[in-house]
């Protein structure tokens, strides 16, 4: 009896996945019909063919330009970005057993992008040392976010327990110290720099090219992968710590990878496409709401609806305001920030 009820389950969360993975395709093929250029969905579909050997119809050079070289790019970039946000955002939460716990709000992401600016500043464009920039850069905000979350989590820990409240608090306060010296190294940046952080750090996934793709991928699906094998853990840490220990789970060691993995991806999201915030709390939230907390479906998931909510929040951004952009943290806090405080006003009322 339940050997059927854990294989009807786990058919059930595979068909779940299925689904995310069918509406991500849909998303996916009409941001890359749609912009400033719209591209006909049969054009679309004739030059990816062609891109990969086969002849399915007729198109235009310039069809074919803009939609390989901007937006496909752009559509992977989102694609990895917004799956590791989603993916971290999740697995922060079942670490802290917190669904306030957002990758911004608790200082993940102002660290990655403090060791941005300071990086950025330090390694201009035009710099000799301009080669180390598409490594250096996600590796640097990834110290940034990591230093930023160990001192938060040292912060918040009482008696062996991480406090919730406190949690927050200190995530408001290194985000404020944070802001500070961001604000203190851009006083001695160029006019150049000061412009590249301004459009960075309202998020833009305009600067999405190929040369990026391998290094937002590596650095993201590699630790987003090995969060996936931590889903067993997460689910014995859902019960507390102390029974996760009795129950042969390794906490601390499981804390430092969960810490380590969540930190390098989304210093490399931060350093590519700049401060994009809540999807980390919006899209896990939303799986355990709408499917349960089994972390064997919550990560997957988290990886695809964020992949799905960064693709629309990008379409978006690219056909409000043709034939300008609007930049996409604006698209995403627009959505997050409501669904925010609807869960603080629900999780106060449940108190109550």
């Amino acid at each position: 009896m339940i050997s059927n009820l854990n294989h009807t389950k786990v058919q059930s969360q595979n068909l779940t996945l299925i689904g995310f993975g069918v509406v991500l395709i849909v998303v996916l093929l009409t941001s890359l019909s749609l912009g400033a250029y719209s591209i006909p969905f049969p054009q679309t579909l004739a030059i990816l063919f062609d891109y990969i050997g086969l002849k399915l119809g007729t198109f235009e050079v310039q069809q074919a330009n803009v939609l390989l070289q901007i937006r496909l790019p752009r559509i992977i970039m989102a694609v990895v970005v917004g799956g590791g946000l989603g993916i971290a955002g999740a697995a922060l939460q079942g670490m802290f057993r917190n669904p306030l716990v957002e990758p911004g709000l608790i200082g993940v992401s102002s660290g990655a992008a403090l060791f941005a600016v300071i990086f950025i500043v330090l390694v201009p464009v035009a710099s000799s040392l301009a080669w180390i920039r598409p490594l250096g850069l996600p590796l640097f905000a990834f110290v940034g976010g990591l230093i930023n979350v160990l001192a938060v989590y040292s912060l918040s820990k009482s008696q062996g327990r991480n406090d919730a409240a406190t949690l927050i608090l200190a995530g408001v306060a290194i985000n404020a110290l944070t802001g500070a010296l961001i604000g203190l190294v851009l006083f001695f940046a160029d006019d150049s720099a000061l412009r590249n952080f301004t459009f960075w750090s309202l998020g833009d996934l305009a600067g999405a090219n190929w040369s990026k793709i391998p290094v937002s991928m590596i650095l993201i699906s590699v630790p987003s992968i090995l969060l996936l094998l931590n889903s067993r853990q997460l689910n014995a840490l859902a019960l507390g710590e102390q029974e996760a220990f009795h129950m042969g789970v390794n906490v601390q060691r499981v804390k430092i990878q969960l810490l380590l993995f969540s930190a390098l991806i989304v210093g490399t999201g931060v350093s590519m496409a700049g401060m994009i915030g809540f999807i980390g709390l919006v899209v896990p939230h939303l799986i355990r709401i709408l499917f349960g907390s089994d972390h064997r479906l919550v990560l997957p998931g988290s990886f695809l609806l964020g992949a799905i909510l960064l693709n629309f929040a990008d379409l978006i951004s690219r056909i409000v305001v043709i034939p300008a952009e609007m930049p996409i943290g604006v698209i995403t806090a627009l959505i997050g920030a409501p669904f925010f405080i609807w869960l603080i006003f629900n999780l106060n009322k449940s108190k109550n």
